[in-house]
């Protein structure tokens, strides 16, 4: 997968643990990404997403579980759909947020050393 998200936020080709240098360029995106997921209210975010009944949630339905005022939370939804981890729809006046799962993928398998990737795949 080329692109997480944004054109902003493409993933590189090659894994830092492939063995192999990764570029700057590369390196740099890749930690944007990583900061996304570098924060406590993030990462709770974007479990209370997946695990809503639709796989889908608005602020309005992460305000009260995070503790957080709809500023911070709408902040933390913007950050993640940036990486590319999160899709956003709007629908009349509320947005609806969604767990990109291919972008989590693509972010497990390039920290994934070769080795067990190769592993995972033949189970």
């Amino acid at each position: 997968m080329d692109d997480v998200g944004t054109a902003k936020t493409a993933m590189p080709s090659i894994s830092p643990l492939a063995g192999e240098p990764i570029k700057r360029a590369d390196a740099e995106r890749l930690a944007g990404v990583l900061k996304a997921f570098a924060d406590p209210a993030r990462l709770r975010l974007l479990s209370l997403i997946q695990s809503a009944p639709q796989g889908e949630a608005s602020v309005s339905d992460l305000t009260a579980p995070l503790g957080l005022s709809q500023p911070t939370v709408s902040h933390h939804l913007r950050i993640l759909t940036e990486a590319g981890l999160l899709e956003r729809e709007k629908r009349g006046v509320w947005a609806y947020y969604r767990v990109v799962p291919a972008a989590i993928a693509a972010i497990a398998d390039l920290l994934t050393p070769p080795r067990k990737r190769a592993t995972k795949k033949a189970r």
